[in-house]
């Protein structure tokens, strides 16, 4: 379990210097998960756009999401503003983000599939670009 927690603290800081690198405000919630307030993993933000990411990482070609973990992201980005998203970290693959529509409701939980995230998802580079794109409007 040890091992898994420090495999999704890796990736949470590799995204928040990605963030960061691009001019972003980014900075990763320690604890996130247990804390007794909903609390995204990460969160970044430019002059346009807030974003409350929930990450994953898995060795697994799908990934669940519990569905208190989605009602809390959901409620925190609410209460603060931001937009939803989920990122997750696959074997060989970049980090892809989605929306939550984009996950599956199996009725338990939510699942993120490695093909769904090649096929909806975006790249940390796509996010990215999307909102400087939309910056230049």
């Amino acid at each position: 379990m040890k091992n898994h927690k420090a495999k999704g603290s890796k990736g949470e800081r590799e995204l928040v210097k990605a963030f960061n690198e691009a001019g972003w405000g980014c900075i990763r919630i320690a604890g996130s998960g247990s804390s007794r307030y909903p609390s995204p993993d990460i969160l970044a933000g430019n002059a346009i756009r807030r974003l409350a990411i929930e990450c994953k990482v898995t060795k697994d070609a799908k990934k669940y999401f519990t569905n208190q973990e989605i009602d809390q992201l959901n409620t925190f980005s609410q209460n603060f503003g931001s937009e939803s998203w989920v990122g997750v970290k696959f074997p060989n693959d970049p980090w892809y983000f989605l929306m939550l529509e984009d996950l599956k409701d199996t009725g338990k939980n939510w699942l993120a599939s490695v093909e769904m995230a090649r096929l909806k998802g975006l790249t940390t580079e796509e996010l990215l670009q999307m909102s400087n794109k939309n910056r230049n409007i």
